[in-house]
């Protein structure tokens, strides 16, 4: 991706707002509206219980419509957008992914504590991998799987250079970052457990938790822990979960990739 992800996210943020007919309210320390996670904050109430559902994909049919919930994410306009659809995968309904020298996701906008629902669980499966992608390196900064989360923060916490980056990228894009964003990536070659900054915006950080080619084709569960995550990624406490999508995408390496997503879920702390 050749323009920041936050900023695609901050779009879609914008639009899943005005869909839902919420008004884009800002809190008093943030009198700019230099966080468009501030929107969601004051806008949704925290979703409860013990179990909660952010896509069931498994409910829907082969060929059917897409979760209400879930809204395209236009990286940038006229930029090739990856292809979604439900289909048969494994013997269960999944989202396909196919992107050919593109990139666009999905995104749902909700708002979760994450000291409450700490555990994210979903499955995926990916048969192939964007030839010469890398995270590290902005030409190369393409991924076959991503499963990404966007929260709020605390806006004094940001220096002078963050919110510098934050005007820039509002007024690029007409629509404002979220605080930060963690995204969970299968790389090329990275070891798993790697975290890396985006190189794009330091608002934006990546784990590794799948890697190479070894599980390709196999369906692998993933569970994360987004308190110990968030706090390895960017060094403090997050506050609310605003946003979770998913994104497939080979723009810069002008290739292709395709992945399966399964089911999400967020889950209450024992």
């Amino acid at each position: 991706m050749r323009t920041s992800a936050a900023a695609a996210i901050a779009a879609a943020l914008a639009a899943a707002l005005s869909l839902g007919g919420c008004a884009a309210l800002r809190a008093p320390s943030d009198e700019e509206g230099l966080l468009g996670s501030t929107a969601v904050v004051e806008s949704y109430a925290r979703e409860t219980g013990a179990r909660i559902d952010v896509a069931r994909f498994s409910a829907g049919r082969p060929g059917g419509a897409l979760p209400e919930a879930w809204k395209p994410w236009i990286i940038l306009p006229g930029k090739r957008m990856t292809e979604y659809r439900l289909v048969e995968a494994g013997g269960r309904v999944a989202l396909e992914a196919d992107a050919e020298r593109a990139a666009s996701g999905l995104v749902r906008v909700l708002r979760v504590d994450p000291h409450s629902h700490p555990f994210l669980e979903w499955d995926w499966r990916v048969p192939a991998l964007p030839s010469g992608a890398d995270p590290r390196v902005a030409t190369r900064e393409d991924a076959a799987a991503r499963v990404i989360v966007s929260f709020h923060g605390d806006l004094e916490k940001l220096d002078f250079a963050d919110r510098a980056q934050l005007r820039f990228a509002k007024a690029l894009s007409g629509q404002a970052l979220p605080y930060a964003t963690l995204m969970y990536i299968w790389a090329n070659a990275l070891p798993v457990g790697t975290v890396v900054r985006n190189p794009h915006t330091a608002r934006v950080r990546m784990i590794v938790v799948d890697s190479g080619t070894r599980d390709l084709g196999e369906w692998i569960h993933v569970r994360r822990n987004l308190l110990e995550d968030y706090r390895r990624a960017f060094g403090e406490d997050p506050w609310d979960v605003v946003a979770i999508g998913v994104m497939t995408d080979s723009d810069n390496t002008r290739g292709s990739a395709r992945a399966y997503y399964g089911d999400i879920v967020l889950h209450e702390a024992p």
